[in-house]
């Protein structure tokens, strides 16, 4: 095929209204986090019940990664992000027009919340397994998937770095309602553009040359085989990948513990404006776009010179316990500013074990990866409602010290469990 071709081309259109919609999602996906505290005291609740509309929103997410790749494969790419992206502005909506104390009971409130946000939770869980594997296993050939799903993830780290400081100075500016309601079209852009300018197959789209698709189908890999009916039964038994879901649960432990609760931590614990706290949250979302990056380059680098096994233990050990280190260095200081440097270098750390992570999963499952990092994605967002609750819970109980100390426990807890994972033990070899 012609060299011209491998940068050139519609597919890389496609791309760019995947990393548009990647963006939105994460955008009002994160809104809310970001106007939590003024909206708990405008409508009376607690900081336990802010965690339980928090936690809402992951529970949504982790049940509905599966049955989202199932809505994906029978309904198609196009339609299916196309809809639930409407859903994401219709949700933004209902969300700053919940009545306030003066109207419902803070019950009342506290349960539309919720469910508003397990919506969202769920609406995002087929986001993932459509794009990537629907749009893109589709639109690029097998030897550019990488960059792809690379730039798409981008897409969604960049979103919540904008969000937060845009959000904040709205908020500052109109009020928490309004901030919402003003942010809350960008999923009718999002779900005109993946319409207007996606299909669901390359060769259906009027702009595709045929040049351009007999080079998309040129690198087609050879059609995998179907999951046999028993993976689940063989992956839920294999050690291996319960210990890597594990160690995913307590990183992501972290990294819920920043998603939902950063922002609030600054403006409520250590009085930060509302702007000077979104611009830090951006910090946070823009070292993690940096570790994410540099942990995938260095997982392929590290895997050519020391094979899978010590390569994935050793950059996600490493990882993790510099990512509990620079926790407890944030939680324990007296000083803010270096209180925040750390905080924000922490969740970088955790980003950088995205790629041995799954690298890891996919050596152990091989023919069965499919159901191996459907374990690893569902028990990886579990934390986000365990977290929700324990975070505030810890907070009341012991202060917000000792609440932010606990991610550092699951962050050592997490390497401490790569000390017995296997990753070059295939599942078939131990299943035989």
């Amino acid at each position: 095929m012609p060299n011209t071709l491998r940068m050139k081309g519609y597919r890389w259109v496609v791309l760019g209204v995947i990393i548009l919609a990647s963006f939105v999602a994460y955008t009002l996906r994160t809104n809310v986090s970001i106007v939590g505290e003024s909206m708990m005291t405008d409508l009376g609740m607690n900081e336990y019940q802010l965690g339980l509309v928090f936690s809402a929103f992951a529970a949504g997410y982790a049940l509905f990664q599966f049955p989202g790749g199932l809505i994906g494969d029978k309904f198609g790419p196009r339609r299916t992000i196309t809809a639930i992206a409407i859903l994401w502005t219709v949700l933004t909506i209902f969300t700053a027009i919940i009545p306030g104390a003066d109207t419902w009971p803070v019950a009342y409130t506290v349960g539309a919340l919720a469910l508003a946000r397990f919506l969202v939770g769920a609406s995002n869980g087929p986001f993932f397994p459509v794009t990537i594997g629907g749009s893109i296993e589709r639109w690029f050939p097998a030897s550019q998937w990488g960059l792809p799903n690379g730039l798409s993830s981008t897409g969604l780290t960049l979103g919540a770095a904008a969000t937060a400081p845009i959000v904040a100075w709205l908020m500052e500016l109109y009020g928490w309602r309004n901030a919402l309601l003003i942010t809350a079209p960008a999923g009718l852009f999002a779900a005109f553009a993946y319409w207007k300018f996606v299909t669901d197959d390359p060769a259906d789209h009027p702009k595709m040359s045929q040049a351009e698709l007999d080079f998309i189908r040129s690198e087609r890999p050879p059609a995998e085989h179907e999951i046999e009916k028993g993976a689940w039964k063989l992956v839920l038994k294999d050690k291996n990948v319960l210990l890597i879901a594990a160690s995913y649960f307590c990183m992501n432990y972290v990294f819920y513990l920043f998603f939902s609760w950063f922002f609030y931590y600054l403006v409520n614990v250590r009085e930060f404006s509302a702007s000077d706290a979104g611009m830090f949250t951006a910090a946070q979302w823009i070292l993690g776009a940096v570790g994410a990056t540099v942990g995938g380059f260095a997982c392929d680098m590290l895997v050519r010179k020391l094979g899978i096994r010590r390569a994935t233990r050793y950059q996600t050990m490493t990882a993790l316990i510099l990512s509990g280190t620079f926790l407890y260095i944030g939680a324990t200081s007296g000083n803010v500013m270096l209180t925040v440097t750390a905080l924000c270098f922490s969740f970088g750390f955790t980003q950088l074990t995205e790629a041995p992570m799954w690298v890891a999963t996919m050596g152990v499952a091989g023919a069965h990866s499919q159901a191996a990092t459907g374990v690893l994605n569902t028990g990886g967002n579990i934390p986000g409602a365990i977290g929700g609750l324990m975070v505030p819970l810890i907070a009341s109980l012991l202060g917000w010290p000792a609440a932010i100390i606990s991610g550092s426990l699951f962050a050592f807890a997490g390497a401490a469990l790569w000390l017995f994972i296997r990753a070059d033990e295939p599942l078939a070899e131990q299943v035989s």
